[in-house]
């Protein structure tokens, strides 16, 4: 199975600052090489997901209109690059709320697999990428493999007072887009670095 769950800010486009939220098309800015890490894996074969809480929108700070035309904007962008995103799933309730669905909990990615016909059964052959301790748990409660990106909230600091690792540590998503399709090739070792270096 070829499948990459995504976190956005932070991967896709840059974080917009602690209690901040991207609420406007013009404030949605990609990290560089991102257009060209998801052609890469979407011409690798890989489905690629984007998985991320947007509680901004049950706040009120911004409306799901908002929502829906940044994503529209992020969408068009990745397919201007020649590639694609299978899906976006957002939660976007407040983390009071407790839904199934806010990450680390995992219900947007059983939907996701169940979109292509998959179960958690065939999530130990996927990999999340993400920026925070959270979206790092998110991908260990689904069993995928992880991958730590630099380019967001979170760095090597953070980790360290973190319960879990991630499996691998990049820069940002390209380089973790070379790590997956060198994985799937058979070549673990030829991108990333293994967690325990960046502890």
């Amino acid at each position: 199975m070829k499948v990459v769950f995504l976190d956005r800010d932070g991967v896709i486009n840059e974080f917009p600052g602690n209690g901040l939220y991207v609420t406007k098309v013009k404030d949605f800015h990609f990290i560089p090489r991102v257009p060209e890490a998801v052609k890469k894996l979407t011409d690798a074969g890989f489905d690629v997901f984007v998985i991320s809480n947007q509680a901004g929108v049950g706040k009120g700070v911004y409306s799901l209109r908002k929502l829906e035309l940044i994503t529209a904007h992020m969408l068009k962008g990745i397919a201007d690059a020649g590639g694609r995103i299978t899906d976006v799933l957002y939660c976007t309730c407040k983390s009071s709320d407790a839904c199934h669905c806010r990450k680390p909990r995992i219900g947007n990615m059983i939907k996701a697999l169940e979109s292509i016909d998959r179960t958690l059964e065939d999530a130990p052959h996927a990999y999340f990428v993400g920026d925070t301790e959270g979206d790092i748990k998110a991908g260990k409660n689904a069993g995928c493999k992880t991958i730590f990106v630099l380019s967001g909230r979170e760095d090597n600091e953070y980790m360290k007072r973190w319960d879990v690792r991630p499996d691998f540590i990049v820069e940002d998503l390209y380089e973790a887009a070379e790590l997956i399709i060198a994985q799937d090739a058979g070549h673990p070792r030829e991108r990333g670095r293994r967690s325990s270096q960046g502890r």
